[in-house]
């Protein structure tokens, strides 16, 4: 009898060993979440990442001629602009603007109230290459697109009441702090052709010198 229940029992010793053994939790190390150095292509632009500006222009209107050999010389004009911009990286932004548009040549004169959105590349360097965080000087260069609501002054007709424009620039930003800067520039301005009773295929394009301030936050 005793050797019946002894073969049962020998049986049952390795499970018993098993259950003995305490369970292990096995820790498996993820990663940990990178945090930003401040040397990254956004170190700048995470802490400001928006800001509003108002430039001045001079505006040298071009002279036209039409293919009826009607010319028009154009005048120098004086308007303001404001601007709301994004910064998405330190290096690039987008910037939408309004402008009040003033236009003369001769006798023929209109103006518009005219929105363009930007692209504007900051030819600032690095965080990563920079020895200070900080850089006052920063050019830039970008080309910009938009519409302008037009309205014609001395009993010129305008076919067209909303003309598409386009228009690169460039210019230098003095950073004389993290939050307030300088603005001069210039910028190639183009309007496709309102429709003028007065000249045929008048195709507006100016150059313009512009000089205001931005703010960041």
């Amino acid at each position: 009898m005793k050797a019946k229940l002894l073969l049962p029992i020998v049986c049952m010793l390795p499970m018993v060993a098993n259950a003995a053994i305490p369970y292990r939790v096995e820790q498996i190390k993820m990663p940990a979440p990178q945090t930003p150095t401040g040397l990254d292509s956004e170190a700048y632009a995470r802490n400001h990442r928006f800001y509003v500006g108002g430039m001045y222009n001079f505006t040298m209107w071009q002279d036209f001629t039409d293919d009826n050999n009607v010319s028009i010389n154009g005048k120098n004009t004086s308007s303001f602009e404001a601007m709301v911009g994004l910064r998405i990286f330190d290096t690039f932004r987008t910037e939408l603007n309004y402008q009040r548009t003033n236009a003369e040549w001769n006798a023929l004169s209109f103006s518009g109230d005219t929105f363009m959105l930007n692209a504007i590349w900051d030819a600032r360097i690095d965080n990563i290459y920079r020895i200070f965080r900080s850089q006052m000087i920063v050019p830039y260069v970008g080309v910009g697109a938009g519409l302008s609501w037009n309205s014609a002054d001395d009993g010129i007709k305008l076919d067209k009441k909303i003309a598409p424009v386009a228009a690169a620039l460039a210019g230098l930003g003095i950073e004389f702090n993290e939050y307030f800067a300088l603005d001069f520039g210039y910028r190639y301005f183009y309007m496709f052709n309102p429709g003028t009773d007065a000249v045929k295929d008048l195709a507006p394009a100016a150059h313009q010198f512009r000089a205001g301030a931005r703010i960041s936050f």
